[in-house]
Order: C-alpha cells, then sequence, then structure tokens
C-alpha cells in the first residue's frame, strides 16, 4: 500500500529566484516615509507636495518594475 502514495519530494529554491527581486521593495517602502511629503510646500505646477510625490511614486513603482523584469527575464 504504501507504494501508492506519490513520493514526497523535499522544496527546492525556485529557479527564478534573483536578487534583483529585492528592488521591488523599493517602491512599497519609500511611500511608507511620510516625511518626504507630509508638508505643503514645495508647489509644482500649484500642487502641493502630496499629489505630485504620488505621481512620482507611481513612476518610481513603474521604473523598478521594468529594470527587475529586464534583469530576471529569460534570455535563449
Amino acid at each position: 500500500m504504501a507504494s501508492d502514495r506519490p513520493k514526497v519530494t523535499p522544496r527546492v529554491r525556485a529557479a527564478d529566484a534573483s536578487p534583483w527581486n529585492w528592488l521591488l521593495a523599493v517602491p512599497i517602502a519609500v511611500p511608507l516615509l511620510t516625511l518626504l511629503y507630509n508638508r505643503k510646500t514645495p508647489e509644482f505646477l500649484g500642487f502641493p507636495a502630496f499629489y505630485w510625490m504620488q505621481l512620482g511614486f507611481v513612476i518610481l513603482g513603474v521604473a523598478s518594475t521594468t529594470v527587475v523584469y529586464q534583469m530576471t527575464k529569460r534570455r535563449d
């Protein structure tokens, strides 16, 4: 009966694990630093710092995701 069970194999580290993936933590951690945007000045085009910095955080997220993708994609 023991032969009916599938063999249990130990977990192995994913083949696509890369140190570049740690870069994805940057766009998560930076917006948590409220001291960066917890003020009204400087203004840019009449918008307080909070609003244009939020747009900057989006750009930071896109840039870091693009870098991680380019550095970790498989090349044949």
